[in-house]
């Protein structure tokens, strides 16, 4: 196999509300005092990774953990609007329980046709895809033989998985993404990629 960049990705700390399931989307929500916590947890299991770079959404929910995992490590994260979640449009901020009362048609359409739903004013899974995967070549294509941190969310996440072991991504909630879980992707330059940990 050829070279390989090795992505640590890892979803963000538990937010505020977190209790009920939501779409929060690019809702600057802010991290629990668990979540925080859960980022100080990780810095021993990243401290002999030999990460050289850091790139993070700029929500805070990720910005904030990037931030002090990158302290431990000696990095300055690069922030990346690219990394967000999905945008979710009109349902940003609200409950799923919300959502089937208020929009109980819609709801049932997204279900019906997960990649291809769009909800008024927000993106479809085709439209994350399209916007993160290139974020992600990127970063590989910048370090070539590197260890990198890659602090995003559950849902986009999910679709850099799917697309590494070549799955539809009508298969996104066939993969969990707890709160500070890590990812390890080895991405080789002939375009290969292989997950060697998931939901970690």
């Amino acid at each position: 196999m050829t070279a390989k960049t090795r992505i640590y990705l890892i979803r963000h700390g538990e937010v505020e509300g977190a209790g009920a399931p939501r779409y929060n989307g690019h809702v600057d929500v802010s991290l629990s005092e668990h979540g925080v916590a859960q980022y100080h947890a990780l810095k021993p299991r990243l401290t002999d990774a030999r990460i050289t770079a850091c790139y993070s959404s700029d929500l805070q929910r990720c910005r904030i953990g990037a931030g002090i995992i990158g302290e431990h490590l000696g990095i300055e994260p690069v922030l990346d609007p690219a990394l967000r979640e999905l945008n979710i449009g009109i349902w940003e901020g609200m409950t799923w329980a919300e959502i089937q009362e208020r929009w109980p048609h819609e709801w049932q359409s997204r279900l019906a046709d997960i990649v291809n739903y769009r909800v008024p004013g927000g993106e479809n899974l085709l439209d994350l895809e399209g916007r993160i995967m290139p974020a992600i070549d990127r970063i590989t294509a910048n370090h070539r033989g590197e260890n990198v941190l890659v602090v995003a969310h559950g849902g986009a996440n999910r679709v850099v998985l799917l697309n590494a072991i070549g799955a539809p991504l009508s298969s996104l909630f066939n993969i969990e993404q707890n709160y500070s879980c890590v990812n390890i992707i080895d991405c080789y330059e002939d375009g290969n990629r292989v997950v060697k940990l998931l939901n970690g």
